[in-house]
C-alpha cells in the first residue's frame, strides 16, 4: 500500500491521492532491465519507487560501470542527490517497476498552503539523511586499499544488517564487482583465497563469516 511506504508515512490514502494530484505527479511503468528515463540533468525531479526495484549506474568515460545505489519500494532517486561530475548516469529497472515522479519546487510551494505537503517533505528529508549515511558507508568501502579488505568489510556490513554471520549475497558476482569498483576476475580469485584461508564459506552465494 502506498500510504505504508516510508516516503508516504503518516499520510492518509485519500490525502495522498489529493496531494499527488495537486503536485501533478506522473506515474510510469517499466519492464525489468528497461532504462528509467527520468530527465538526467533535471535536478528538480524526484523519482519514487512504488513497485519493484531498480539500480543507479554510472558509466565513466572509459565505459567502466559502477553501481551507485540500489533502490526498492519506497526509495527515491534524483540528480539533486548527486554531484555534477558523476559521469553518465542511468537508472535501470531490475524487476518490473512502477515509478512516480514529483517536482521538488512544486512540493515546496505546496507546503505554504497545505498541511499534508510538509509531512511528505519531512519524510523526504529523512530518506535523504538515510541516503547520506548509506553513501558514507559506500565511501568507506571504496577507500579500502585491497580487494580483500573491500570484500571483508562488505561482508561485515552485511553481517550487521542481517544480524547474522550467514547471509545471501544480494548481488550477482558481476554486480558485486561493479558495486565495489573492482575487476570481477580478480574478485573471484580473492573470494577463492578467502575460502582457502577459512575466513569465509561461500555456498551458492550464501556467505558465512568464519572469523
Amino acid at each position: 500500500m502506498l500510504e505504508n511506504q516510508r516516503i508516504y508515512k503518516n499520510i492518509e490514502k485519500k490525502d495522498l491521492k489529493k496531494l499527488l494530484n495537486t503536485l501533478q505527479s506522473n506515474t510510469l511503468f517499466y519492464k525489468s532491465d528497461q532504462t528509467i528515463a527520468y530527465s538526467i540533468g533535471n535536478r528538480n525531479l524526484i523519482g519514487i519507487i512504488e513497485e519493484g526495484s531498480a539500480k543507479l549506474l554510472r558509466y565513466d568515460y572509459d565505459g567502466a560501470r559502477t553501481i551507485l545505489d540500489e533502490m526498492n519500494v519506497g526509495d527515491i532517486f534524483s540528480d539533486m542527490f548527486l554531484s555534477t561530475d558523476s559521469g553518465e548516469l542511468s537508472v535501470i529497472a531490475t524487476t518490473d517497476c512502477k515509478v512516480t515522479f514529483i517536482e521538488y519546487d512544486k512540493l515546496i510551494e505546496e507546503c505554504k498552503t497545505s498541511k499534508i505537503a510538509p509531512v511528505l517533505l519531512d519524510n523526504l528529508v529523512k530518506l535523504i539523511t538515510k541516503k547520506l549515511i548509506k553513501r558514507n558507508e559506500r565511501i568507506e568501502l571504496l577507500t579500502r586499499r585491497s580487494i580483500r579488505n573491500k570484500l571483508l568489510r562488505y561482508f561485515e556490513l552485511e553481517e550487521k544488517k542481517n544480524n547474522s554471520k550467514t547471509f545471501n549475497l544480494k548481488y550477482t558476482y558481476t554486480d558485486l564487482a561493479d558495486y565495489l569498483s573492482i575487476d570481477r576476475s580478480a574478485m573471484m580469485r580473492e573470494l577463492k583465497n578467502l575460502k582457502e584461508d577459512k575466513l569465509i564459506e561461500d555456498i551458492n552465494k550464501k556467505i558465512t563469516i568464519l572469523y
